[in-house]
C-alpha cells in the first residue's frame, strides 16, 4: 500500500478517474487536469442504459462546469467492474500511444485498482507507466454514497484483492514491486 499511497505522478497522456465513489474523485482528477499534468481525462465506468452510466454522466458534466472543455474528456461507458475498467482503458492506451497514465480512485479502492491495472496492463502486451493519485481529502468515517464508511470498504477491498488473486484478475505483489522498480528508472 505504501507504493500506492506515495506514489510520484508525472506529466502523463490521460488521468483515468474510476467512477464509484459519487462525484468524490472529480476533484483530484481536475486538479491534475489544472496542473498541465495531462491532456485528456477518461471517465471509466458505468455500463451504457444502466444507472451508473447516469452517474458518469454526471461526473462528466462536473468535470466541464469545472473548467474542461468537451473534446478532453474521455467517457468509458463499456465496463462493468474494476477489471474491466482496466481492460477497456488498456485498448485506449493502446489506440491513443499513450506511454503513461495516472489513476485515480478512493484512498480505499486505489490498490486493487492498481495491482488489477497491472494485470490488464501484461495481458494487453502494453509496458506504459502507471501513477497513482489517489482522492486522498476524504473521511474514513463517514457514511459513503453507498452506505458504509470508507474504512470499513478498506476492509471489503482486502478482500477483494484475494479474491481478484484467486481468479487472476490482480498482479501479485512481487510483480507491483517490480514494476514499480522499472517505472522509477523512466523519464
Amino acid at each position: 500500500m505504501a507504493l500506492v499511497y506515495n506514489d510520484a505522478v508525472r506529466k502523463s497522456d490521460a488521468v483515468i478517474c474510476l467512477q464509484g465513489d459519487g462525484y468524490e474523485r472529480v476533484g483530484q482528477t481536475v486538479k491534475l487536469y489544472q496542473e498541465g499534468l495531462v491532456k485528456y481525462i477518461v471517465i471509466s465506468g458505468g455500463v451504457k442504459n444502466s444507472p451508473a452510466a447516469v452517474l458518469t454522466l454526471k461526473m462528466a458534466e462536473k468535470i466541464r462546469q469545472k473548467g474542461v472543455a468537451k473534446s478532453r474528456i474521455i467517457i468509458e461507458e463499456n465496463s462493468q467492474n474494476t477489471r474491466d475498467q482496466g481492460v477497456e482503458v488498456m485498448k485506449l492506451a493502446k489506440k491513443n500511444n499513450w506511454q503513461k497514465i495516472i489513476l485515480v480512485a478512493s484512498h480505499f479502492h486505489q490498490p486493487r485498482a492498481y495491482l488489477t491495472f497491472l494485470k490488464t496492463m501484461q495481458g494487453a502486451k502494453l509496458k506504459i507507466q502507471i501513477f497513482n493519485a489517489p482522492a486522498r481529502e476524504l473521511s474514513w468515517f463517514d457514511k459513503t454514497l453507498w452506505g458504509p464508511s470508507r474504512l470499513k470498504l478498506l476492509m471489503e477491498e482486502l478482500k477483494k484483492i484475494a479474491e481478484y488473486k484467486k481468479k487472476g484478475h490482480v498482479a501479485n505483489f512481487e510483480e507491483a514491486i517490480a514494476y514499480q522498480a522499472w517505472k522509477e528508472k523512466q523519464k
